[in-house]
């Protein structure tokens, strides 16, 4: 029973695959236009990052600077002449006396000449007696004890400790003053007290615009000074102690932090840049890539509309011719598309076409031949019953009245429009061995008919017997030879038959010496099989033409037979067919 298939709506089949075109756009797009933000904003912020490196690395330099020039000038101080001796004679036990303390303000002061910022600067002896100014204090009652202790590990190296914790508008520095002359042996420490004020940076290092929070703190998180009063010491504290990362958050607010120390205060420099400022930006990008997006889901609708409509037009043009086929109709369908896949489509259609076509051709030549051959052999619409009867009574009566040739002449002819009627077979195809037991049975008969004028013989090798060929295909060959070769001569003549073996083929072989035909007449009868157009000889039989149409239809190219004859006038005929032994097309 054969299965019916659904009809398919070729309207929703163009728009499912429209539909997943525009899914795939759509996914496509996302992603790209996912990945393009998120390149850009990362880009961004890096290229922000190292900028703010950039301008913090100038902002510390300029700090420095200024450090530089306070340690260059503390060092002229502690290394003078006078201030040398005067300390030496301290601690050989010889203190200063107030004339030679009144004789140092000129050579301390040369600090805040040269520097601006700086409140004082004052000489305490080892012991922390204060040598200048003249206010009898003490070091010790000044700074903590620890940060004098540091000041003498440093051996000469001035130390910056941040504010002042007497006064919170100044900087401490204290330097330690080695004695040349006593194997640099510690002889006293100048305290520098800078204005903090001389510090105070500006609302944006970089200089374009107010959005950058600056913070100075001491290598104890001390906050020196801030250009943004919201954020507090401790705040600063914990983005000093943090690790290093790249974004900070203060409050609902993310920063990208900045961190540059100092090599010679020891401070550190932090720039906060709000992460919104330097990606104000990217809304720009963001809404440039959904125009974008938009712009490019129309067009892109459009152009699959378009490329679906130039695709499955043909398809379902395709697809129609291909459903005709169902109700018998076999067109091919012309090339109506450039696209190298349809057009491979189209052709392969149109070849399967051709093919049917061809098949259903010779499958009717098939029968049709089959048929003449079998309606010309018995020459009249026989019912085969009544004729084997016939046959069948005549032989009885013929034994009873003692013509045992005769009966045995009838028995061979039953045997022969059995054979031709029905055959051992029901098919097509016989074995050779079947084919030439009904030669012999024709010849038999013939024999009867010609009598001394007739002589016959097969040669064929036992290997052979079950080689398969098409049935009443020798019979023709063998009844053109009689009738064309030894009926036409009055002398007696002979016919052989001999099956010999060539390679992979089988050659069969039928000769006369019957009166033969001439160069023209071969060449005709050559150039009409060829052709197609020699009709059967006599009116009877079923021809050498059959044969050579029966060859044709029944072996393809790569099992072709192949028929060839070679008479001369006078000499006789022979005709020889090849066939393959593996035999050839089957029903």
């Amino acid at each position: 029973m054969r299965r019916i298939l659904p009809r398919l709506n070729l309207n929703t089949l163009r728009n499912q695959m429209l539909l997943g075109f525009l899914a795939v756009m759509l996914i496509i797009l996302i992603f790209v236009g996912g990945i393009t933000f998120h390149s850009v904003s990362t880009l961004l912020k890096n290229n922000a990052e190292k900028h703010i490196q950039q301008t913090a690395i100038q902002a510390n330099g300029r700090l420095e600077g200024i450090l530089e020039q306070i340690n260059s000038l503390t060092t002229l101080v502690s290394t003078n002449e006078y201030i040398q001796q005067l300390l030496l004679r301290d601690l050989e036990g010889q203190p200063a006396t107030f004339a030679e303390r009144q004789a140092l303000p000129p050579i301390i002061n040369l600090v805040q000449i040269y520097t601006d910022g700086i409140k004082s600067v004052e000489l305490y002896n080892k012991d922390g007696a204060v040598l200048y100014p003249l206010d009898g204090s003490s070091l010790r009652d000044k700074v903590p004890e620890d940060w004098i202790k540091l000041a003498t590990r440093k051996e000469g190296s001035l130390v910056w400790f941040g504010i002042d914790p007497l006064d919170s508008t100044s900087l401490l520095a204290i330097r330690q003053i080695s004695i040349i002359d006593r194997y640099f042996t510690t002889g006293g420490y100048l305290l520098i007290r800078l204005d903090r004020s001389k510090f105070a940076l500006k609302s944006s290092v970089s200089g374009e615009g107010e959005a950058e929070t600056v913070l100075l703190l001491a290598s104890d998180g001390q906050l020196i000074t801030s250009n943004d009063n919201t954020i507090s010491e401790k705040t600063a504290a914990m983005l000093l102690e943090g690790s290093n990362d790249q974004i900070a958050s203060i409050g609902n607010r993310s920063f990208i932090v900045v961190k540059q120390r100092s090599s010679v205060s020891g401070w550190t420099l932090l720039i906060l840049t709000p992460v919104n400022v330097i990606t104000k930006g990217i809304s720009v990008l963001r809404t440039t890539i959904v125009v974008s997006a938009i712009m490019g889901t129309l067009l892109f609708i459009l152009l699959s509309f378009f490329l679906s409509t130039l695709i499955t037009r043909p398809v379902f043009k395709l697809i129609k011719a291909m459903r005709g086929t169902r109700l018998g109709i076999l067109k091919p369908i012309e090339n109506v598309s450039s696209t190298m896949e349809i057009k491979e489509l189209n052709y392969s259609y149109n070849k399967m076409i051709d093919n049917i076509n061809e098949l259903i051709q010779l499958v009717y030549e098939k029968e049709l031949s089959r048929s003449h051959t079998e309606l010309k052999a018995l020459q009249a619409q026989i019912n085969p019953h009544f004729l084997f009867n016939t046959l069948d009574v005549l032989y009885w009566s013929l034994l009873d009245k003692d013509q045992d040739q005769l009966a045995e002449y009838v028995v061979a002819m039953s045997d022969l429009f059995r054979y031709t009627i029905t055959g051992p077979s029901k098919g097509e195809w016989v074995k050779l061995q079947d084919e030439l037991e009904h030669v012999k049975r024709y010849m038999l008969i013939m024999k009867m008919r010609f009598e001394d004028r007739l002589d016959w013989e097969i040669e064929a090798p036992p290997e052979f017997a079950d080689v398969e060929l098409p049935r009443l295909l020798l019979q023709p060959l063998v009844e053109n030879a009689v009738l064309h070769g030894v009926e036409s001569k009055i002398e007696p003549g002979w016919i052989r038959l001999t099956v010999t073996r060539d390679g992979e083929r089988i050659a069969i072989t039928v000769e006369d010496d019957g009166v033969g035909m001439d160069e023209e007449k071969l060449r005709s009868l050559v150039e009409g099989l060829e052709s197609g157009e020699v009709s059967s000889s006599k009116d009877s039989g079923v021809g050498i033409a059959n044969v050579q149409r029966r060859l044709q239809l029944f072996f393809n190219n790569e099992q072709s037979a192949v028929l060839s004859i070679d008479s001369r006038k006078g000499k006789g005929t022979r005709i020889s067919i090849q066939i393959p032994v593996r035999g050839g097309k089957k029903p």
